[in-house]
């Protein structure tokens, strides 16, 4: 079919790979280090933006830029001490595979830095399949906007209206709405359902597990 899907774009950090509340309680405590006291539910629900819109959105527009390095080094520092005991959500890898195996370009498009990434990848044990990935340092600005999507998309040569995104927060539903690429969500992030759906996504599944055993009357098949 002409309009058949042939790529599927992944978030990583909440979507394959369980990072989202270790991400948060990092910032959190990069917060305390620079005395600012940021409530832990805020701190989750900015999660899935790039870091810059991160502390925009915290802090305000008008933050002290080398406030903002502080706080960028301390979060990676923090969140570094997990790095070798991250693990993949449910079915993250069997769904990489499942995808890949109905001749889908699997393709992981990330707001993580390229270090970031790499232990992401890592934890996902699923290179074998994965068509590309792009990280932030591929893109000129994060997510809500667009251009990381862009930029995998660009790389992996597909076409917004044969790809599909799936995702774990509102950031990547809205992103992918600015894009033209209908976002599929996850909760396993910590996202409601019902947030996901009023962000734009047109279908939500617990986690990959859930996803992968309704791949064939998912938005992955038929768009």
């Amino acid at each position: 079919m002409d309009d058949a899907i042939n790529g599927v774009l992944f978030d990583v950090d909440g979507t394959l790979v369980d990072t989202n509340y270790l991400h948060a309680v990092s910032w959190w405590e990069a917060f305390r280090q620079v005395d600012r006291t940021v409530p832990m539910a805020r701190i989750h629900r900015a999660i899935g933006m790039g870091s810059d819109k991160l502390l925009d959105h915290l802090l305000g527009d008008d933050h002290d830029p080398d406030l903002a390095d502080k706080l960028r080094a301390a979060h990676l520092t923090l969140y570094a001490t997990y790095w070798d005991r991250l693990r993949p959500l449910p079915g993250a890898a069997d769904l990489l595979r499942a995808c890949a195996g109905r001749g889908l370009r699997v393709v992981l498009a990330s707001s993580a830095s390229p270090d970031e990434l790499g232990v992401l990848r890592r934890a996902l044990d699923a290179d074998d399949v994965i068509h590309t990935a792009t990280s932030a340092g591929d893109a000129d600005n994060s997510k809500p906007d667009p251009d990381i999507l862009s930029s995998a998309m660009d790389a992996a040569g597909l076409a917004a209206e044969r790809t599909v995104m799936v995702g774990d927060s509102v950031w990547d539903a809205v992103a992918a709405n600015r894009a033209g690429v209908p976002c599929v969500g996850v909760t396993c992030g910590g996202t409601s359902e019902a947030e996901l759906r009023e962000a734009g996504a047109v279908e939500v599944y617990e986690n990959p597990a859930a996803l992968c055993a309704a791949l064939a009357d998912s938005a992955l098949i038929r768009r």
